[in-house]
C-alpha cells in the first residue's frame, strides 16, 4: 500500500474542481431568486398604481362629456371605473367623483359627490382646498379621486397592505353636469 501525506492529501483536495459549479450555485441562488422576486413584485405594485391612475382619469373623463347624471348612469360610471382595476380585487377599490363649485370669490365647495360603495362621498357645501392655479373664479371642476389598498403577494410580511392613490381635476367640456333624477342637483 501506497501511503499518501496529509499534504499530498490536502493537494489534491485544492486541484479538485468537480464541485466548484454546485457550491457557486449554492451561494449565487438564493440572491438571484431574491432580485426576481423582487423584479415581480416592483412590477406588480407599479401596475396596480397605474390602474388607479387609469380608474381616476375614467371617473374624470366620462363624466366631463355629459351635462345630466341620473343615479343610474352614475353607477355605471362608477363601475364602468371600477372594472378598470382588473386582475385587482375592486373590493379594495375606493373612488370618489364629486362636482366642486367655485364662486366668484375663489371660494371651492362641493356641490354634489357619488362614491363607489366603499368610497367616501363628500358632504354638499363643505370645502374643498384645491391648487390655486385651478382656482378660477364662478366656475366648476370634476374632482375625482381613487385609492387602492395593495397587498403584495410575496413582500406583504416587508411592507404590509400599501394603499396607492390618484386624484384628478378636470374641467367639464360642455358645462358642468347636474346630478340626480327627480331634481338634478346643479354644479353652477
Amino acid at each position: 500500500m501506497l501511503k499518501t501525506s496529509k499534504f499530498g492529501r490536502l493537494s489534491r483536495f485544492a486541484r479538485d474542481r468537480r464541485g466548484v459549479s454546485a457550491v457557486e450555485f449554492a451561494i449565487i441562488a438564493p440572491v438571484m431568486i431574491g432580485l426576481y422576486l423582487g423584479c415581480v413584485e416592483i412590477s406588480d405594485g407599479v401596475a396596480a398604481d397605474r390602474k388607479v391612475s387609469l380608474v381616476v382619469d375614467a371617473l374624470a373623463n366620462l363624466s366631463s362629456q355629459v351635462t345630466t347624471i341620473s343615479t343610474a348612469n352614475m353607477t355605471d360610471i362608477l363601475n364602468a371605473s371600477s372594472s378598470i382595476i382588473a386582475p385587482y380585487s375592486a373590493a379594495n377599490l375606493k373612488a370618489t367623483l364629486s362636482c366642486l363649485k367655485i364662486d366668484q370669490n375663489g371660494n371651492v365647495t362641493v356641490a354634489w359627490s357619488a362614491a363607489t360603495p366603499n368610497g367616501t362621498v363628500r358632504a354638499a357645501g363643505s370645502s374643498v382646498t384645491i391648487p390655486g392655479a385651478l382656482a378660477i373664479p364662478s366656475s366648476s371642476l370634476l374632482f375625482s379621486e381613487a385609492s387602492y389598498a395593495y397587498t403584495p403577494a410575496v413582500g406583504y410580511t416587508i411592507s404590509g397592505t400599501l394603499t396607492l392613490s390618484d386624484k384628478m381635476y378636470m374641467a367639464p367640456r360642455i358645462s358642468a353636469p347636474s346630478y340626480g333624477d327627480a331634481t338634478p342637483i346643479s354644479c353652477t
